[in-house]
């Protein structure tokens, strides 16, 4: 490589050779020489969330006389083409960098600054200008909040009212189907399939109604705040203005937090938001594993129903088709339980007034957004193509020996058990074991033991 690749900038530090196309300057530099760890960058929700902060930050700044208008419109257009994803290539990061996030804080107002100066044809300054009335101890945190909200308003509640929804709908479809239910792995009273998929999908309802819960926490900026909560350099009304700059640019309720303090200092918000991603995470491994195990087969397993056949199961059994997507989607879950561990001890990390693990708290949390979103679409399609091999279900139903607890109030529980165990024994029909070992009639008992029946108690219609 020769010097015509690169030019020289200077910081406080000294002069930084970086590429000569960079939009980026010293600082990144500087950090992209001293973190060479992971090679995992800040994600794109983060890199969004950032420049939409800085484009509500000089909107603020001017609306509050501290910035000229020319300045503004540079910054804003040069902050909105990073939030739209126009200079990824310039933010090179490693997430594991200084636990402040100092480093992609600056690495986000060089570029803007750089650009900003090209559109304006005259200087535009990364630390007066785009950093103005800011800190990256309150710009870190509050590009978390944005990042995470964004994410979870944009495409993880959707997508998980959408598998909602295609639950209830397969559910209702197959409302007349009766099967086997199973506890500990084994046979027990019939439910309706409706039942089951009806279950799944109060799960999910329920993983909606946490995320929820916990967003307006996620709301509120500790921007305005800057180095410490104290709002030192910033005009006491900076928050405020730029809360509703990004929540008229975005459509969330953002606002400004009523103690940034607790903001700057502490994640608390985004491990309550992870601990509610890791319960939706667990829903969605309850659910793939069950449609494995009904899907098994598909002559030695459960065989209950057929996934849609995606892909070639196996590089030496010709035919094999394996359960793709609920095993993707359990792999999801399984990260996404990771995470929340590396966010908890993240959000362990809060000494004094500064938390030290910003980065890979953002890293893990947007990624456990992103991902959970996408499995659920995934799934959303897996669970609208299973087609139910009733004929099956039916055969299976009818042979299973639990039934005969729907006689209990009739003739007791021990001599249910017999009845139960010799009709198992013999590979017998129930009613007809039931028939010579009780007084009840074949009407009665085939009333009794009906299948169908024995789903309707307990439910409200």
């Amino acid at each position: 490589m020769t010097d015509d690749l690169y030019r020289i900038e200077r910081d406080s530090m000294g002069e930084v050779r970086v590429p000569k196309d960079a939009l980026y300057a010293a600082q990144t530099q500087r950090a992209v020489d001293n973190f060479p760890i992971s090679g995992l960058r800040m994600p794109r929700g983060w890199i969004r969330a950032l420049g939409l902060i800085k484009a509500a930050s000089a909107r603020a700044n001017h609306a509050l006389g501290l910035l000229s208008a020319e300045k503004m419109g540079a910054i804003v257009q040069a902050a909105e083409e990073v939030a739209a994803g126009d200079h990824d290539r310039h933010f090179p990061l490693d997430v594991f960098q200084t636990g402040s996030g100092t480093s992609s804080n600056m690495n986000g107002n060089e570029v803007i600054s750089n650009r900003g100066t090209a559109l304006l044809g005259a200087k535009v300054h990364p630390n007066d200008d785009v950093n103005m009335s800011q800190s990256s101890n309150d710009v870190v945190p509050t590009t978390i909040h944005v990042g995470a909200a964004l994410l979870a308003h944009e495409q993880l509640l959707p997508a998980l009212r959408h598998l909602s929804a295609t639950l209830q709908e397969k559910a209702a479809a197959n409302d007349h189907v009766v099967k086997t239910g199973r506890t500990h792995l084994m046979d027990a009273m019939p439910v309706r399939l409706s039942q089951e998929l009806g279950a799944w999908a109060a799960q999910i309802d329920a993983g909606v109604a946490r995320v929820e819960a916990s967003l307006p926490r996620v709301h509120e900026l500790a921007l305005g705040g800057t180095a410490v909560g104290t709002g030192i350099n910033a005009h006491p009304e900076f928050g405020a203005e730029a809360a509703k700059f990004l929540a008229e640019a975005t459509m969330v309720p953002f606002v400004t937090a009523p103690n940034k303090f607790q903001h700057i200092a502490a994640q608390d918000a985004a491990v309550e938001l992870s601990g509610q991603l890791k319960a939706v995470a667990v829903s969605l491994m309850k659910i793939a594993n069950d449609l494995r195990w009904m899907n098994s087969g598909p002559i030695t397993g459960l065989g209950e129903i057929s996934l849609e056949a995606l892909q070639p199961g196996s590089s030496i059994m010709p035919g094999k088709i394996n359960p793709v997507v609920p095993e993707a989607v359990c792999m999801v879950a399984a990260q996404v339980i990771g995470n929340d561990a590396t966010i908890t001890i993240g959000g362990q990390s809060g000494n004094f007034q500064l938390n030290v693990m910003l980065p890979v708290i953002a890293y893990n949390l947007l990624q456990s957004l992103e991902l959970l979103a996408n499995a659920s679409e995934c799934l959303c399609d897996t669970v609208a193509s299973f087609t139910v091999n009733q004929d099956h279900i039916d055969g299976l139903t009818g042979k299973n020996p639990i039934l005969i607890t729907a006689l209990n109030r009739e003739i007791g529980y021990d001599l249910g058990a017999k009845i139960a165990k010799r009709a198992y024994a013999e590979r017998r029909p129930l009613v007809d074991v039931a028939l010579e070992m009780t007084d009840l009639s074949r009407e009665q008992l085939v009333e009794i033991l009906d299948p169908r029946k024995q789903t309707e108690g307990g439910i409200l219609e």
